[in-house]
């Protein structure tokens, strides 16, 4: 069977949709950096605020992808899923304790079933001006 010739631009377009991931974990990062300390916010909650409503599970994968110094600055720990669930408890146990840690010390509390209580914790980051298209 003949191999089809690779489309003119092909590697343009490669380029344009790592330049839109990058542009896409920017916002969430930025997004995730302006929850205050104290305050948490669902996985959701940061999609919109990066524009990008609609793509929780996208805001999980960034965080989970972020290494080096850039983990270092963005609060990781501040998110939490729907319901106040420690969800990253799913992928390393160990990190949910470290979370729960985490927002203790910034004074946050947690019901008796170990969810976060959002009612006077949950932060709203800031909607961007515009919308980041996937």
């Amino acid at each position: 069977m003949a191999r089809r010739a690779a489309a003119p631009g092909k590697r343009g377009d490669d380029a344009t949709k790592d330049s839109a991931a990058r542009r896409r974990a920017a916002a969430v990062l930025a997004a995730v950096r302006a929850i205050p300390r104290g305050r948490v916010a669902t996985y959701g909650d940061v999609a919109k605020a990066a524009g990008l409503p609609g793509r929780a599970r996208l805001v999980g994968r960034v965080l989970r992808e972020v290494s080096g110094p850039v983990a270092a600055i963005v609060p990781w720990h501040r998110v939490v899923g729907a319901g106040g669930v420690l969800s990253v408890g799913r992928f390393a146990p160990h990190a949910a304790l470290t979370q729960r840690m985490r927002l203790e010390r910034e004074g946050v509390r947690f019901t008796r079933g170990g969810r976060v209580d959002l009612a006077g914790r949950r932060a709203i980051p800031r909607r961007q001006k515009r919308e980041i298209h996937p």
